[in-house]
């Protein structure tokens, strides 16, 4: 009997497009029940940073399980906690001379971008969210209401509301010409809309298609959202933690947000964790126990999260991302030049790199030959017309050659048979 066939939720999604029982992994690989070994150049969507069973968390998880650590510990203070709070406030913040406090919440990106909308709202007595096309923040209602996939809202059964939505910097209708227009109907009167809570976007774009934000839009939408009292809110939770070859992928931008929401890498092995950063004199604005969440405390995630951080005491985790990336960027510019009629494009930042097929039953065809071939990759973006290629950060030189030598091969094969 096929167990998962006959009783788990039609729901499933992942396991239509793998359809194998994976049992082990390995760094970048993983392997199935019949043996198969795949390079994983999808990595959890992001939350294995570092890796299937990264051996530094998991011997530190299993030292603490034998020790009898506390597991779950909803908000209290545990030592794993602290040991989490003083590694981040010492590697990642203080360096960067950034100033936030780091607030706790339910163990999923969904439950921070939550969080993030309710603060935002409290501190400016306001309702309205700007959020940007092809947008992605989560699943429950109000990230949902912020996130721009028809497919997903169609699902929510209710209006999603108090969200405006507005072109990405690299969509049509986008670019700095356009905030301008935007900053135009707030600060008419009669331009018929109300004023802005929160402006929340990602700088890189992941289920949308990897589109990525320059410096300079980024700049002039912080400044409009001070300019109007609203809250700036970037969304972290797959782009971050190192993904970008910067902790943060604004970083290079001269950019200070109000609220930066992460999970899936914060957690470091891939046990659930949420975190936002919340600027001081916002947070000052909750109440105790006004957010909560049954798992916020979660050790394990704190003590693999802290051996996480490790690797951000120098530069040679992000040196690494920034040259493989190049490597990625480098082959799939070679494969898109490979094909010029098909009009292939390329982009990404750092180890999130990206093939833009322009085809949607296409990009889904190369990704059941990756598959079929030992490799797993994702395709997203409208219609799913996008390769996206977000392997652990930790993924040796062999195997990211090894996959991308199988994008590569299967892409010729189904240009062939199309």
């Amino acid at each position: 009997m096929d167990w998962f066939e006959t009783y788990e939720s039609d729901i499933r999604a992942y396991s239509r497009a793998y359809p194998s029982v994976f049992v082990k992994g390995d760094n970048a690989r993983q392997i199935d029940e019949e043996g198969k070994v795949y390079i994983d150049f999808y990595a959890g969507a992001g939350v294995l940073n570092f890796g299937h069973n990264n051996p530094r968390m998991t011997k530190a998880m299993v030292d603490y399980l034998h020790d009898g650590g506390v597991i779950h510990s909803l908000d209290m203070m545990t030592p794993p906690k602290r040991d989490f709070i003083q590694a981040f406030v010492e590697t990642i913040l203080k360096p960067r001379k950034m100033d936030y406090k780091l607030q706790f919440m339910g163990p999923t990106g969904t439950n921070a971008v939550e969080a993030a909308l309710k603060l935002a709202r409290k501190v400016t007595g306001r309702e309205l969210v700007v959020a940007f096309t092809q947008g992605f923040h989560g699943m429950t209602l109000g990230a949902l209401a912020c996130t721009a996939n028809r497919y997903f809202r169609d699902a929510a059964g209710v209006s999603l509301e108090n969200v405006f939505r507005w072109p990405f910097e690299t969509h049509p209708g986008g670019g700095e010409a356009s905030l301008k227009t935007l900053k135009a109907l707030f600060d008419n009167a009669s331009g018929g809309i109300g004023m802005p809570a929160a402006f929340v976007v990602e700088v890189v774009q992941a289920e949308g298609g990897v589109n990525v934000a320059s410096a300079e839009w980024m700049q002039s939408l912080q400044a409009m959202a001070k300019d109007l009292g609203a809250l700036l809110i970037i969304d972290e939770i797959q782009a971050g933690c190192g993904r970008t070859g910067r902790y943060f992928s604004f970083e290079d931008m001269d950019i200070e947000p109000d609220i930066v929401t992460l999970a899936k890498g914060i957690g470091g092995i891939g046990t659930p964790m949420a975190m936002n950063l919340v600027k001081p004199e916002h947070d000052c604005h909750w109440q105790p126990g006004e957010h909560t969440g049954t798992f916020r405390g979660q050790n394990l995630s704190f003590i693999a999260g802290r051996e996480a951080l490790r690797y951000f005491e120098d530069e040679s985790l992000l040196e690494a991302a920034r040259e493989k990336g190049e490597v990625m960027r480098s082959e799939l510019q070679q494969i898109a030049d490979a094909y010029p009629d098909q009009e292939f494009s390329v982009r990404g930042k750092g180890m999130m790199q990206a093939l833009d097929i322009g085809d949607g039953q296409l990009a889904k065809k190369i990704a059941k030959d990756c598959y079929e071939n030992g490799m797993l990759l994702g395709p997203c973006g409208v219609g799913g017309e996008v390769l996206k290629l977000i392997p652990p950060l930790t993924i040796p030189k062999e195997d990211l050659n090894t996959g991308l030598t199988i994008l590569k091969e299967s892409i010729e094969r189904q240009l062939k048979a199309a």
